[in-house]
């Protein structure tokens, strides 16, 4: 008969087990910037009470059985333990925000969290009034942790009141736009679903000054910052019929990435060569922000956790000079194909297929080889859409990436209070992040200027 402990254990899902595989390691890092200086002891005991304590994979040890079965083992949350405070400063005092960069940077590469413990741990640091937030990816996605941040915070206008969460409302069609529309997913998501495997085999992204490969997950890493105003983006939005802030974010990434190749390429590219970026995507029901209680109810249909899969986002290589609003026309076909297609939903179900019957060794190897056969990985998730307090104190700034991958430059932006910050981890022997920063904000800064010239 089984210990009544193990009778509670419950076993990770098939993208957790992925992402605690030594190979694969995935942790999640939010730098967290304040106002004034850090009261250490008041935001501990914030979070001693806050609803992340009470989510059972905050209060769980990942063990593993004698046949290397991962699982989830309720344990005694000892808060101390997962809070690191760092009273010197990192570098330069001066430096500020490039300090903080330059520390999750180095976590990225050379950093695991115990496993003694539940995985998750906070670092202050104090000399530079901000904390860095570690979960790893396997306790949940961006939507779950984002979800449960704004639950344990209040707005700064009104401490009594909790963020307020984006919503989305369905369009009516008539039955023939239905039709039609069943009938280009079904053959889109043919051809991107065969796209797909091709880039786990064989196919592979031309060699540029931006290309990582295997073995660069384990390189230096440099981390900066582009800072854009969701005004500006939500111009440039305004300036092109039925675009997103995605698609904006993508066509920025688009001219961002041809401005680095004209600066700092040996030799010019050749016009519209294909850059391949990798993007995951949330796959819950109702997409967007969800409230805490919904994710953690079993029958909701947006459970905590990793539900996301992954699409390929293509975009192409053009000289400057070209029309700024045609990178972010030339986005929105893309990603209106790729929304239309069931890409996600595929690569999410071969991911779980191969997890479930071949192991996670199998699953790892097909996720790296997508991931070395391109060459940028690419993430946005929607943050507080008002500025918040924690113990009293504003925060000024959310930023997040993730563990190293092998791509030379990956991207993760989180929007917050009228604000949207990409931070951009790259190798740092082969690009050079701060040029790479400024070619984006360039970019949005041109298409912001073409779209009001424009009305």
């Amino acid at each position: 008969m089984a210990p009544p402990e193990a009778e509670k254990d419950e076993p990770l899902t098939p993208a957790s087990r992925l992402f605690v595989m030594p190979e694969m390691n995935q942790i999640i890092n939010c730098i967290i910037g304040f106002k004034r200086p850090i009261d250490v002891a008041a935001v501990t005991s914030i979070i001693e009470n806050s609803a992340m304590v009470k989510l059972p994979r905050f209060s769980s040890l990942m063990v593993r059985d004698r046949h290397g079965r991962e699982y989830w083992r309720k344990t005694q949350l000892d808060i101390a333990r997962h809070i690191i405070v760092l009273e010197d400063p990192i570098g330069d005092i001066e430096a500020g925000e490039e300090a903080a960069n330059d520390y999750v940077a180095d976590l990225s590469v050379s950093s695991e969290l115990s496993t003694d413990k539940p995985l998750w741990e906070i670092h202050f640091l104090r000399a530079h009034n901000c904390a860095v937030f570690r979960a790893h990816h396997a306790l949940g996605d961006g939507i779950s942790l984002m979800s449960m941040f704004l639950a344990c915070f209040r707005t700064a206008e009104d401490p009594e009141r909790r963020q307020t969460l984006a919503s989305s409302t369905a369009r009516r069609e008539n039955w023939r736009a239905i039709l039609w529309k069943i009938m280009k997913a079904a053959i889109l998501t043919v051809v991107f679903a065969v796209e797909f495997m091709l880039r786990a085999l064989w196919v592979r992204d031309r060699s540029t000054a931006l290309s990582g490969g295997a073995g660069v997950e384990l390189w230096p890493r440099k981390l900066a910052t582009a800072k854009f105003r969701l005004d500006d983006m939500k111009s440039v939005k305004r300036a092109v019929a039925g675009a997103t802030i995605n698609d904006v974010l993508f066509g920025v990434i688009s001219a961002g990435l041809s401005r680095y190749l004209d600066i700092r390429s040996p030799e010019a590219p050749p016009e519209g060569l294909r850059i391949t970026g990798t993007a995951m995507v949330n796959l819950r029901k109702h997409p967007g922000m969800q409230d805490l209680s919904d994710l953690m109810k079993r029958d909701s249909g947006v459970r905590w956790g990793n539900k996301f899969g992954m699409i390929l986002l293509p975009v192409y290589y053009h000289k400057g000079g070209d029309d700024p609003m045609q990178y972010v026309k030339r986005a929105k076909a893309m990603i209106d194909q790729k929304k239309l297609s069931l890409e996600a939903h595929f690569s999410y179900r071969i991911g779980y297929f191969v997890m479930s019957f071949f192991g996670p060794k199998l699953a790892w190897w097909l996720n790296y080889r997508v991931v070395c056969n391109t060459t940028f990985t690419i993430s946005n998730v929607i943050g507080p859409q008002e500025e918040i307090v924690v113990a009293g104190n504003p925060v000024t700034y959310m930023r997040v990436n993730t563990t190293s991958l092998p791509h030379a430059i990956t991207m993760h932006m989180v929007s917050y209070a009228g604000r949207a910050d990409m931070q951009i981890l790259v190798a740092k022997d082969i690009i050079d992040s701060r040029v790479l920063a400024k070619c984006f904000e360039d970019a949005l800064l041109e298409m912001r200027r073409a779209a009001e010239g424009a009305t």
